[in-house]
C-alpha cells in the first residue's frame, strides 16, 4: 500500500474503483503543473468519466495497464475521498464521528473556563454529561 492517492484513467472499464475527482470537491493537486500535464498527455479533462481518484488503501485494485499518477492529498482531502468511497452506511457513521470530533474539540478548555468562571463542577458535569471526576480532574 502507498501513502498517495492516485488519479487513474480507466477507459471502457465499468468499475466501482475510486470516484470522479469532482465528487471529492476542490483538490489542491488538480491545479498543479504535474497533474495538468498528465491530463493533457492522456487527452482527458477533469470531467472525463474515465478519470477516477483512488484512495491509498485501494491502489492494489488498480489494473496493471491503467494509466496512473500518484497525487498527495491533504488530511481533509483524503478524509473526503475516503468518505466518498465508503459504503453509504459507513459514510453516514463517519459523518457522525466527524461531527462528534468537532463538538468535542476544545472540550477541556471549555470545562476549565467554566470552572474558572465559578460554575460548580457538579453543575458542569450535569450540563455536559461528563463524569464528575473528569471535571474535577481539570482543577488540579
Amino acid at each position: 500500500m502507498t501513502d498517495d492517492a492516485y488519479l487513474v484513467l480507466l477507459p471502457g472499464v465499468a468499475t466501482a474503483l475510486g470516484v470522479p475527482p469532482a465528487a471529492v470537491g476542490d483538490l489542491a493537486c488538480m491545479d498543479t503543473p504535474a497533474v495538468q500535464q498528465w491530463l493533457r498527455a492522456q487527452g482527458v479533462t477533469v470531467a472525463s468519466p474515465a478519470l477516477r481518484l483512488v484512495p491509498p488503501e485501494e491502489t492494489a485494485a488498480i489494473p496493471e495497464d491503467a494509466e496512473r499518477l500518484p497525487v498527495p492529498l491533504g488530511d481533509e482531502e483524503l478524509s473526503r475521498l475516503r468518505q466518498r468511497t465508503a459504503p453509504p452506511e459507513q459514510a453516514r457513521l463517519e459523518e457522525e464521528l466527524l461531527a462528534y470530533r468537532s463538538c468535542t474539540d476544545g472540550r477541556d478548555a471549555l470545562l476549565a473556563r467554566a470552572l474558572a468562571a465559578g460554575v460548580p463542577a457538579h453543575r458542569i458535569a450535569e450540563l455536559t454529561g461528563e463524569d464528575l471526576a473528569t471535571v474535577k480532574a481539570l482543577t488540579r
